[in-house]
């Protein structure tokens, strides 16, 4: 026995994984719910021994051991809640209108952060990190910060990969049966479908080129001076590794670089009791509940009054009993079988046995939190990717699109009546299996990664050469154009001598003809 404590102590002295890194944060985007991805892989890493340093807009309150945060000031945080109106944009030319609030949104975070006290302190430190977690979503100007500290770093996106992060990690871009994140489409796309998102894919991250990386490139240059920084764009090919919050048990199968860790339902931990209130209304419900959210920024109370009462009118109808997440102190026209609250904690009560359907916006925390809990869904989505979240939904058999413009009594029961059926269930219980059931927990898989990354310097065995290629190249132009310019030549050769033979010979005939006329 002692033999083997002292080969298992030296085996962990030897091993990269007992030693503590220094770890840093970099999070200039204000979204709330983004922090909740990233922020259970921070406290996971100063958990395991690491030393973490946070740059954010959300300081925690209570620290574990080994974390510490640097806070951003001077930017309104996006957990505040805003109303419908912000969003009655429908699909289509609303993208492009995202996009550019993703821009605008960017272009914000990234001055200010560049420009804020807290980076001045970090770069001030003269600490060497081991490795960097840096949020990739609408700017990429953080990158220039990993670069001026000459750690290796991996990009962390609280949502699936979006157009412009396929190419920095070596995956391949498939837009005929992989959406571009803000069309809400389904893997099974008809043609005129594949046709809009190879569109989309192609316009967006020739976008994100001309817009968001020159805005990066020239906020650093303004920060760190001319020639200071490489382009963004050759950071961007640095990037070790993307933890990416999705699992294909809901998000579909994607051909997935050794560089993309899908770590989807990461934020689903730490459980709490129900109080005593909750518990019993969700225990007493005989017929089941009908849960409803549209998460911490959409605030339920600002819906219109002729879209709340049709809510209201269809549910009164319901034999279940409602439970709904309500800003308000008061809800007019209430049903008796409708209760509701300001705050609710949602993973708890999703996951209660009692719950048949949770009516949602589709954001992915809550998409997740759903497909984990084993519940059918209503989705109405508003922006961004809950159009593709609500797609995967449906396309796994437990969800039902309810479009915001198309909310009336009718629509609203009928939907729920789809979402109520048995069928929708066994679809929904058969994705949670899947999405619970994994060799490792997504934390633990996060924390061994950014360890490997770390001890590894970068991971450089796992970067793609395509991302070395020029564009020609990897979408293998040059090889068609000497192909098809090869096929031509042949069968040009073959067709002139056809002729010279064929038409000699007849010429050759009519010749001896005349002659013997």
């Amino acid at each position: 026995m002692a033999i083997l404590q002292t080969v298992l102590l030296v085996a962990l002295a030897v091993s990269p994984l007992a030693q503590a890194y220094k770890v840093l944060g970099l999070f200039p985007h204000p979204g709330q719910s983004h922090f909740h991805f990233f922020q259970p892989i921070l406290k996971g890493l100063a958990e395991a021994g690491h030393e973490v340093t946070v740059v954010s807009h959300f300081p925690e309150k209570n620290p574990p051991p080994n974390y510490s945060d640097i806070p951003l000031e001077g930017m309104m945080s996006l957990s505040d809640s805003v109303s419908f109106e912000l969003f009655e944009y429908r699909p289509g030319f609303g993208h492009f209108m995202e996009f550019f609030m993703l821009y605008n949104w960017g272009k914000e975070a990234c001055a200010n952060a560049l420009n804020s006290s807290a980076i001045q302190t970090v770069l001030d430190s003269k600490v060497q990190y081991d490795l960097i977690l840096v949020e990739q979503f609408n700017s990429d100007c953080m990158l220039g910060i990993a670069h001026q500290l000459k750690a290796p770093f991996i990009g962390l996106s609280s949502c699936p990969l979006m157009p412009w992060h396929y190419e920095r990690v070596g995956n391949p871009t498939l837009p005929a049966y992989v959406p571009a994140l803000f069309m809400g489409y389904t893997e099974r796309m008809d043609f005129s479908q594949r046709l809009a998102n190879w569109i989309t894919v192609q316009s967006f991250k020739a976008l994100y080129s001309w817009f968001n990386d020159a805005a990066a490139n020239k906020l650093l240059r303004a920060r760190f001076g001319e020639g200071a920084i490489p382009d963004v764009r050759e950071l961007q090919q640095r990037t070790a590794m993307m933890f990416v919050n999705q699992h294909y048990s809901l998000s579909g199968a994607k051909p997935l670089s050794p560089a993309v860790l899908e770590v989807g339902g990461i934020h689903i931990q730490n459980f709490q009791p129900l109080d005593g209130e909750l518990q019993q209304l969700l225990d007493s419900a005989d017929h089941g509940v009908i849960y409803i959210s549209w998460g911490s920024m959409i605030r339920a109370e600002t819906l219109p009054a002729e879209k709340r009462d049709a809510i209201l009118k269809a549910l009164g109808r319901l034999k279940q009993r409602v439970i709904w997440k309500w800003e308000n102190e008061t809800l007019p026209n209430q049903p008796a079988n409708v209760y509701i609250r300001k705050w609710l904690p949602q993973r708890e009560i999703l996951c209660h046995p009692k719950v048949r359907v949770f009516m949602s916006h589709g954001g992915l925390l809550g998409s997740s939190e759903a497909a984990y809990c084993g519940v059918p869904v209503v989705a109405t989505p508003m922006y961004g990717d809950q159009y593709n979240n609500a797609a995967a939904l449906t396309n796994r058999g437990m969800g039902v699109v309810l479009h915001y413009e198309d909310i009336t009594t009718d629509t609203v029961q009928e939907a729920l009546r789809k979402a109520l059926e048995p069928v929708a269930m066994e679809s929904a219980k058969r994705v949670s299996f899947s999405y619970r059931n994994r060799p490792i927990s997504a934390l633990e898989s996060a924390v061994w990664w950014c360890e490997h990354v770390a001890a590894t310097g970068g991971l450089p065995l796992a970067q793609s050469y395509s991302s070395e290629l020029p564009w020609y190249s990897y979408h293998q132009f040059d090889v068609y154009i000497v192909t098809f310019t090869f096929l031509a030549l042949y069968h040009a050769c073959w067709i002139w001598l056809f002729k010279r033979v064929c038409c000699r010979g007849v010429s050759g005939f009519k010749d001896e003809k005349v002659k013997t006329n």
